[in-house]
């Protein structure tokens, strides 16, 4: 007897469910914006979430902007698995096993409220994962005096990065205002952020202001994001401003 299909093609064929996938493949985002962007009914939108949560492709976490709001995001690497199990599930020789690119020039900058933890870490890791071949930068809309306490230990212990001694939060105002990609790392900071020249691709991630307990954990949920990041980058063959 032939099994039925896996769960990730019955999740993902779904015309509207793909959608949806697609929509936060570039983004987190809230109900109301993912209605408007399939153009379909909230209460279908949000059973179709619902969905794809149970199958674990999607989560959604609380809005530290408003808190009657959630932003949903895509797992990247449990897609990536599934996807891969539904290959190999057909023919073991389709198993993927391709690794992420490294980026073109391309122009990243990365904007939360104190840029204290959350950007810098991505700044550091963007850099690091792409050798160097992505311009990368971070700022914040209202930055602390200082670098959280603990954001140069998790990046050394976790990732083998050294920041520079000297490094300062500043202020998205004083930041160049060139660049392909502008990503916002919390909810408030993306209610926030200001317009930037040449109109930029615009993507959230809502990821909570973490504790010192939580940074590693936030440390890693930035880093797959930023290496699933990378073939995007890749994609676009090289930076319009240089």
């Amino acid at each position: 007897m032939v099994a039925g299909p896996p769960v990730f093609v019955r999740l993902a064929g779904h015309s509207l469910r793909w959608q949806l996938l697609t929509a936060l493949a570039g983004s987190d985002y809230r109900v109301r914006e993912l209605v408007t962007l399939v153009g379909q009914p909230q209460n279908l939108v949000s059973y179709h979430l619902r969905l794809l949560r149970d199958g674990g492709l999607v989560t959604a976490t609380r809005s530290t902007f408003d808190g009657r709001d959630s932003y949903y995001h895509l797992d990247l690497d449990r897609c990536a698995e599934a996807f891969s199990a539904a290959g190999a599930a057909l023919h073991p020789a389709l198993r993927s096993s391709a690794a992420p690119a490294s980026g073109g020039r391309i122009a990243v900058l990365f904007v939360c409220t104190g840029n204290s933890a959350r950007s810098p870490i991505a700044e550091a890791l963007l850099r690091h994962h792409s050798r160097g071949r992505v311009r990368v930068a971070s700022a914040g809309t209202q930055p602390k005096p200082r670098l959280h306490p603990d954001t140069a230990r998790v990046l050394r212990e976790a990732f083998g990065i050294e920041l520079a001694g000297d490094q300062r939060p500043r202020h998205v105002d004083r930041v160049a205002r060139r660049f392909d990609h502008v990503i916002t790392l919390c909810d408030k900071a993306r209610e926030v952020c200001p317009e930037f020249d040449h109109q930029p691709r615009r993507a959230h991630w809502s990821i909570p202001d973490p504790d010192r307990a939580g940074l590693r954990r936030t440390a890693a949920d930035i880093d797959t994001r930023v290496r699933h990041l990378l073939p995007v980058l890749t994609s676009q063959g090289g930076s319009r401003h240089g």
